[in-house]
């Protein structure tokens, strides 16, 4: 499956697979680098109940993706208990395995630079601050419905409707 660049009317009609319950993440970028924009659908019970979405004109697809998270973070409480699904394989590791390193080490790490260091503190920050929030990897363009709706969401600047 690609890209489809569908409005969320077209995505709920046509896809219900995947994970029922979750909070999804997005981020686009055409070209890589230039205008871009990320997507947050939150499903309960398959059931779209909130979502977030927006645009940079100049940036990458790897800050749209962390901005998504981030969006995704702030939409919750401290206390709540939700699985956050990337299909940025590259921000799930960072969140889950990289980040902790590079705070003890002063937010450096061996091989240079980290790029996006702003966003990756503000994710990792809001991150710690929800113990009860797991971050997951989900593969992209399969058909999952939370998937295609934050695929839908973090696109939509690129159509004239939501």
């Amino acid at each position: 499956m690609r890209e489809e660049n569908l409005p969320l009317a077209d995505v709920l009609a046509r896809y219900s697979g995947g994970p029922d319950d979750g909070i999804f993440t997005d981020g686009s970028c055409s070209p890589n680098p230039g205008p871009g924009g990320w997507g947050v659908a939150w499903l309960k019970g398959g059931e779209l109940v909130e979502h977030r979405h927006g645009h940079d004109p100049a940036t990458t697809n790897n800050r749209m993706e962390l901005l998504a998270i981030i969006e995704a973070l702030k939409l919750i409480d401290e206390d709540t208990a939700v699985i956050v699904f990337s299909d940025s394989n590259l921000c799930v590791q960072t969140l889950n395995q990289w980040a902790a390193g590079w705070e003890r080490r002063g937010w450096k790490r061996k091989a240079g630079p980290i790029k996006n260091l702003e966003l990756v503190q503000e994710a990792y920050g809001l991150k710690q601050s929800r113990p009860n929030v797991k971050i997951e990897w989900i593969a992209a363009h399969t058909g999952y419905l939370g998937n295609e709706l934050a695929d839908s969401l973090a696109t939509a600047w690129m159509r004239s409707s939501l």
